[in-house]
């Protein structure tokens, strides 16, 4: 084994904006319990902040959290903040705001007027003066209207010098189109992995065209969301990754990275060896006849 594939060298780098990151980052949701929010048993603390500290030592330079990836007892951007601050020069800590959650867990959306209060909530979280990165995050019930109040209200806290780069997720080339004619995007940040639909693979071509980052979640979980992946994965899946000799998990992240250089990995995880997979999987490299064969499967198979 070489000594590129136990760290993110492997998988190469990618720009946002004037950032530079390696493209097997990390995701942060699952830092606070073995399943996000209050649904499952809180991570040991110490241990979720030995995670983050190796994730860095390991060359993840792009984390992506949220004020709103909190349990009872933990809160992700405390946890980034205990383990991390101060931080390094190269770290990317890129947040999400429109969602958010009040003190007893329950869910609302931010009016383009509460934005600022949202981005306000992490900087003091993450102990930042600045955010590097800010995603609006579009609720299921926007994804066919417009989002132009809510990202001309981040545009203006972009010239505030409160944010230093703009993104967009969960959304439709239409809304990306619209928010990029109000003010620049580094990336877009949409479900995508094995199974992919066609609009899906549509807006990942199309990000690569523009010179934007791709950033995918679920790409492990597929369709099982944050509940995690499914206890039985697709046979294709475990096909590939048995004449590999990884998990199938590697493997999805393999696959979802070769779609394109502009493609980033942000896997989630609170578990040490399922941190090193998941690096590990930056030097995978699926064959051509690989890649189609998982191209080829729809929602239903995975």
């Amino acid at each position: 084994m070489s000594p590129q594939t136990n760290t993110t060298a492997a998988a190469g780098t990618w720009r946002l904006g004037d950032l530079t990151v390696n493209r097997v980052g990390f995701g942060a949701m699952r830092l606070t319990g073995t399943a996000p929010f209050d649904r499952g048993v809180p991570r040991d603390r110490e241990q979720a902040i030995g995670v983050l500290r190796r994730a860095v030592e390991l060359g993840v330079n792009h984390i992506d959290t949220a004020a709103f990836y909190f349990s009872a007892t933990r809160s992700a951007n405390e946890l980034v903040n205990r383990a991390l601050a101060p931080y390094p020069e190269d770290l990317v800590i890129a947040t999400k705001v429109w969602p958010g959650r009040d003190a007893s867990g329950a869910w609302w959306w931010a009016a383009p007027e509460q934005l600022r209060g949202q981005v306000e909530e992490n900087l003091r979280q993450l102990g930042r003066d600045h955010l590097d990165v800010v995603n609006l995050r579009v609720p299921p019930s926007r994804r066919t209207g417009s989002i132009s109040e809510h990202f001309g209200a981040l545009a203006e806290l972009r010239d505030a010098g409160l944010i230093r780069h703009l993104g967009v997720s969960n959304v439709t080339s239409w809304q990306l189109a619209e928010a990029r004619a109000i003010a620049p995007v580094v990336c877009v940040q949409n479900p995508y992995g094995v199974g992919a639909a066609s609009q899906d693979r549509a807006l990942l071509r199309l990000c690569g065209e523009l010179g934007l980052a791709f950033v995918p979640f679920f790409a492990i979980a597929g369709a099982g969301r944050e509940a995690g992946p499914a206890a039985g994965d697709s046979e294709e899946v475990c096909a590939v990754a048995r004449a590999h000799g990884v998990s199938p998990a590697q493997v999805r992240l393999a696959w979802t990275l070769q779609q394109g250089p502009h493609v980033l990995a942000i896997p989630g995880t609170g578990d040490p060896g399922h941190l090193a997979q998941n690096v590990a999987a930056g030097a995978l490299r699926l064959s051509k006849e690989e890649l189609a064969r998982l191209a080829s499967l729809r929602p239903a198979a995975v």
